[in-house]
């Protein structure tokens, strides 16, 4: 199919995916609660909605498909299909098969076999649960009057009362009971005398007759109205759809496009109301409102005046309402394009470098109001930065949702009870983030489910409730968001994992490692533990995956476990991969930045602590060890030291370290800039930016720093024999 996508269509797609996953979470909440009857309704109006916004664009496939989920809906929205496991796996199904065709459609390529046979078979099973509709059944007696339920079977119920001067006037009655018979069939037909006067008082030429019919059509009730058009004046009419097309009524009330807010334009709308029995209806209510009586609402009025049913009124005032509702959330909200965004971002950027070097050429320059209005532009430079970075944060809470599918559909293929629990979904993080770190959570949480959490038999033998516990929860910490996959499984096992490392020669036989280290094993390119390989995991593909593709977001993944009890795995990330407020530093001719919220003080060091530091590589920091990285040495950058140099004291989740510096250059902010292939794997680099005055300075990965100083410490202390910390850190930061 090749469809020219312009912004209306685009918008579809996306409203579309919205909807799509608006009745995945409704279907899930079904499968736990499956009387949710506003869980079921929102479903079939996710359904509803794409079938009617297809047909506005021609796309068959999706409106004959989705119209076929829709019914199967309509019958367990009206009681006449029970809920169960199967069905909502059913409904799941559909849900997917909509999505594939939608992504068909935008992508404009044709429908594959697969797709096709998938179509077919999930078809299949939706026919299987149409049964026959059972319809009310048809009775000669008289029509109740409004508000006594629906009409009697699948008929137009009209009532009508001709005036008495209607002869007079040159109409005959007759005439147009028989023209109406000309739309369909009259059911029925009863004459009502009770207006007819006594014998002698009976006047030939007046009309004392009415009458009550049920004409079987398919017109509208326009078109019946129009049958009566030239009496209309001289008579008294009113016409009831049939109670089968009520629930027609109010699911055509449903899919109104958002235009009109008011309830008599959502009847017209809908074909319930004609516009002259609107006009006449508001008419009265102005008059009651001439009369300074209260008037009535319009929706009573049409009730009362026996024009429309209550049920239709209702549907209506529901309309009125979300639209009034819809109206008001996006008169607060507009649509831009990620690209937009993306593009002011790097303007914003620049703003940020040239503001820089207005800076510094004020302070060269010495001039006090130059100074003063650089100050000023780099204050509202710095709001403008915070707002345009704001722009792109987003909830995580989207992305945790999804995996309420996930969860559900991978616990039934492992025959395990496993239930999700989402914390933090508030917390936001940077749209281009939240998009890259899908694929990395999905992983785990799909290897914590089959690696990690045991069966029921042997969750029970354990003395574990039969129902496993998966954790997703997002926080922030010291300028970072943190995002922990946790289960309450049997925790990884220790010597498994050493044992495999030393088969594959990862480690050797007689190397001491740390618990964590060993746990950390689990991310190596190829390692496994499985015995046999299943659809979910076993091949050794996929840990290592997750690592490099949440370095390659300057975050770090760390993992805890405690056997029989679970496993936590916690990813860090930056808030945003664009703008940082950072910490400048100097080594030699040299500039570094820090990520200011990492930075804890910055002390300065005596040449006593620098001969010190020669022999060791942790200071005594007020009575705690403090493990350091020299840059210079680090980066080997040339040239001899400052007589005066600086440690600045950083800190990452929960470790500290020192970067002992030659010059603090003060608070600036970062505009992060990336670095090329050929620079991706030096250690402790995460970016660049440029300076105010033209040079490049680089970005620290304070992280891999402070693993690295905290590993050499280790390292000592292993070397030590495991000395304490009081005989090791005899050097003194004044």
């Amino acid at each position: 199919m090749s469809l020219d996508l312009g912004d209306a269509l685009q918008t579809f797609f996306a409203e579309s995916r919205s909807l799509l996953q608006e009745m995945e979470e409704g279907l899930l909440r079904l499968e736990t609660a499956p009387d949710d009857a506003e869980a079921v309704n929102a479903v079939f109006r996710a359904a509803h909605t794409i079938k009617g916004s297809s047909g506005l664009f021609g796309l068959d496939d999706i409106v004959a498909f989705t119209h076929k989920a829709e019914s199967v809906l309509d019958r367990v929205r009206n009681g006449e299909l029970a809920l169960n496991e199967g069905l909502i796996g059913l409904f799941l199904g559909c849900r997917d098969h909509i999505e594939r065709l939608l992504d068909i459609t935008a992508d404009g390529t044709e429908m594959d076999a697969d797709t096709r046979h998938q179509g077919e078979a999930l078809a299949a099973q939706l026919g299987q649960c149409m049964g026959p509709a059972a319809l009310p059944a048809e009775t000669e007696a008289p029509l109740q009057s409004l508000g006594g339920g629906r009409m009697a079977g699948d008929t137009w119920h009209i009532s009508l009362r001709f005036g008495r001067d209607v002869l007079k006037n040159g109409m005959d009655p007759l005439s147009f009971i028989r023209y109406l018979g000309t739309l369909g069939e009259i059911a029925h037909l009863t004459t009502l005398d009770d207006a007819l006067p006594a014998a002698a008082a009976m006047d030939p030429e007046c009309c004392y007759l009415g009458f009550e019919i049920r004409l079987r059509s398919e017109a509208d009730k326009a078109r019946i109205e129009g049958v009566f058009e030239f009496v209309r004046d001289d008579c008294q009419l009113h016409i009831l759809p049939p109670g089968s097309r009520v629930a027609d009524y109010i699911e055509l009330i449903e899919m109104l496009p958002e235009n009109n807010s008011r309830l008599g334009e959502i009847l017209v709308a809908c074909g319930a109301v004609t516009q002259r029995e609107l006009d006449e209806s508001l008419a009265l209510q102005a008059c009651e409102n001439a009369r300074e009586e209260a008037p009535q609402p319009l929706g009573e009025i049409l009730v009362g005046r026996q024009i429309v049913q209550p049920e239709l009124v209702d549907a209506a005032l529901t309309k009125q309402k979300e639209v009034r509702l819809r109206q008001t959330q996006e008169a607060r909200f507009i649509r831009v394009h990620a690209d937009k965004l993306d593009e002011l971002i790097n303007l914003v950027g620049e703003l940020v470098i040239a503001g820089a070097g207005a800076t510094l050429l004020a302070q060269r320059q010495g001039n006090g109001a130059m100074q003063e209005a650089s100050a000023l532009v780099s204050r509202l430079v710095e709001e403008i930065r915070g707002g345009a970075l704001r722009l792109r944060m987003v909830p995580i809470g989207e992305t945790f949702s999804r995996f309420q599918r996930v969860v559900r559909d991978v616990s039934k293929e492992l025959g395990k009870d496993i239930e999700l629990v989402v914390t933090g979904a508030e917390t936001e993080l940077d749209k281009s983030v939240v998009e890259k770190i899908g694929d990395p959570l999905t992983h785990l949480v799909r290897n914590s489910m089959d690696h990690g959490i045991e069966s029921a038999e042997v969750r029970a033998s354990r003395g574990k409730p039969a129902k496993g516990k998966l954790r997703l929860n997002a926080y922030h910490d010291s300028g970072s968001i943190v995002i922990e996959v946790g289960d309450d499984g049997g925790g990884l096992n220790r010597d498994r994992i050493l044992g495999k490392a030393i088969e594959r020669g990862i480690v050797g036989a007689n190397q001491s490692l740390s618990d964590r280290e060993i746990y950390n094993l689990i991310f190596e390119a190829g390692f496994s533990t499985a015995d046999q390989v299943s659809n979910l995991s076993g091949r050794g593909v996929g840990m290592d995956v997750v690592r490099r593709n949440i370095e390659a977001l300057r975050g770090t993944v760390e993992l805890d476990s405690t056997p029989g009890e679970g496993t936590t795995v916690r990813i860090r990330l930056p808030l945003t991969l664009a703008i940082i407020d950072g910490f400048l530093v100097g080594v030699g001719d040299s500039a570094y930045v820090v990520p200011l919220e990492m930075v804890l003080e910055c002390v300065e060091l005596s040449d006593v602590d620098r001969q010190a530091l020669a022999l060791r590589a942790y200071v005594n920091l007020r009575g705690e060890v403090l493990p350091f990285v020299r840059l210079r040495d680090h980066f080997e950058v040339d040239g001899h030291g400052t007589r005066r140099e600086n440690i600045v004291v950083v800190h990452y989740a929960g470790h500290k370290a020192g970067l002992v510096v030659d010059q603090l250059m003060g608070e600036f902010q970062t505009v992060i800039k990336p670095l090329g292939k050929m620079f991706s794997k030096v250690k402790g680099i995460s970016g660049s930016t440029i300076l105010g005055t033209g040079d490049v300075a680089l970005i620290l990965d304070v992280p891999s720093l402070v693993q690295q100083a905290a590993a050499r410490e280790a390292g000592l202390n292993r070397e030590a024999g495991q000395s304490g910390p009081a005989d090791r850190a005899t050097a003194s930061v004044q």
